[in-house]
């Protein structure tokens, strides 16, 4: 080779490498979810910052998952062969003011945006328990706040935009599309990558939080809708240990009117003196302010603050979506289990969620009530109970939160998904030869 074409080749060498890492961003970090728990299948992890760049990565390769910011704890983000992360996907595109919107990409976390929102006078309708998680993999899993009135997270988007199997930009919106717009929107990762969302606001309010000391299961099946309905946002925690509730988090909007004063009992449960954790042994001091202080809706309704670990840390999640109307009896279902469970278990917390029309939501035409577990990171041990929760559930028609662990069968899930024909229509237009379908959408949407 002469030196004009080994330059000529060696330059188009370095041209291609430049490229390909700008393209790709191929990520040199720990290949395990947020918990610890599971490991990544591929180390081919690609992180795009424009629309462009996730269209040249969907064209360029024949398998891929979204990979959202790890806060899943089973194998839905999870690929053999690649993965596209959103976290260069991390800007907020635009606010429309008139109509009370915000569009944004879909590697934000809700942290991430919430005070941009409230220095301009809006509001979000709900939030998680945490605001470390993307917006994109929040909503595509229907993960959910707390609030009888409240609908999962995904309930405000108005409009997607995606790019799917054969690397078009898709934009849908629920004023154009009505409901099939409904089916794209908890889409579990299925129908495509998606790189921005808009979302519906709310005028920017205040909030505070009291929490209360032991409340009797007696007085909970006297009063289980009215408990969960005292406030915007209800959360109650238990270990099941003494047949009580540990603790009672109660989340309202601060009116101008309000003296600060805090009732010394709720339903026989006394209100605590200070700040506390969800699992009382542990430091408040990550999480969000207590004690009916005043502060912005984004500092109230989560329980932790952002520049904090999240709950325990090294842990494993699982959660089931009951009809709001059997949120007790399904409660003294799995309290039947309490001497098998406590022993595993950091804290069990039960919320409600408001009835939505996204077709793949567990909440889906139904008012939910949610048992989620907080387990030590005992893998075998766990996984031991779930069946045995799963089946006192079952009366219950009990669906999991689809980024957490469970083991109920395939044909039992599927059986329990009014919209899952529908659904799979839509994947069938958006990715036709499943090249965004892994094991977990392979086994759970399409497995007997």
């Amino acid at each position: 080779m002469n030196k004009r074409s080994f330059l000529k080749t060696s330059s188009a060498l370095v041209t291609g490498t430049m490229i390909s890492q700008l393209m790709a961003c191929k990520e040199r970090e720990a290949r395990t979810n947020w918990a610890g728990n599971l490991t990544y299948s591929t180390d081919n992890v690609y992180t795009p910052k424009t629309v462009g760049e996730v269209q040249e990565m969907v064209k360029k390769y024949d398998k891929l998952r979204a990979l959202g910011s790890k806060h899943s704890f089973n194998t839905i983000a999870d690929s053999l062969d690649n993965q596209i992360s959103s976290a260069g996907l991390n800007k907020i595109v635009s606010l429309d003011k008139a109509n009370s919107t915000v569009t944004v990409e879909g590697g934000i976390k809700y942290g991430e945006l919430c005070k941009y929102l409230d220095d301009n006078g809006f509001a979000l309708h709900n939030l998680a328990s945490l605001p470390h998680i993307s917006i994109a993999g929040a909503c595509a899993t229907a993960t959910h706040g707390s609030g009888v009135k409240n609908g999962n997270l995904a309930t405000a988007v108005s409009a997607i935009e995606f790019v799917d199997a054969s690397g078009n930009v898709i934009n849908l919106s629920e004023a154009k599309e009505g409901d099939a717009f409904h089916g794209a929107v908890v889409s579990l990762g299925a129908l495509g990558i998606i790189t921005k969302l808009t979302l519906k606001l709310l005028p920017t309010f205040s909030m505070k939080q009291v929490v209360y000391k032991d409340l009797s299961m007696a007085e909970l099946e006297k009063n289980f809708e009215a408990i969960m309905s005292s406030g915007y946002s209800v959360s109650l925690f238990t270990d099941w240990s003494n047949k009580n509730v540990n603790e009672v988090w109660i989340k309202s909007r601060f009116e101008e009117t309000d003296n600060n004063t805090i009732a010394p009992e709720f339903y026989g449960a006394k209100a605590y003196a200070k700040n506390v954790h969800p699992i009382e042994a542990l430091s408040a001091e990550n999480c969000t302010e207590q004690m009916g202080v005043k502060g912005p809706w984004y500092e109230r309704m989560p329980h932790f603050r952002m520049g904090f670990t999240p709950s325990s840390g090294k842990e494993l999640q699982a959660e089931y979506f009951v009809p709001l109307e059997h949120g007790y009896k399904a409660m003294m279902a799995v309290e039947k289990l309490h001497e098998q469970i406590t022993p595993h278990l950091f804290i069990t917390e039960v919320r409600t969620m408001a009835a939505d029309e996204l077709w793949m939501s567990p909440g889906y035409k139904q008012a939910c009530a949610i048992i989620h577990f907080t387990w030590k990171q005992e893998k075998d041990a766990v996984m031991k109970l779930l069946p045995l929760i799963e089946q006192q559930l079952a009366p219950f028609n009990a669906r999991p939160h689809w980024a957490k662990l469970f083991t109920i069968s395939p044909q039992v899930l599927q059986s329990r998904i009014e919209k899952l024909d529908d659904f799979k229509e839509l994947i069938k237009q958006y990715d036709p030869n499943g090249k965004f379908r892994n094991a977990f959408i392979g086994k759970n949407l399409f497995g007997s």
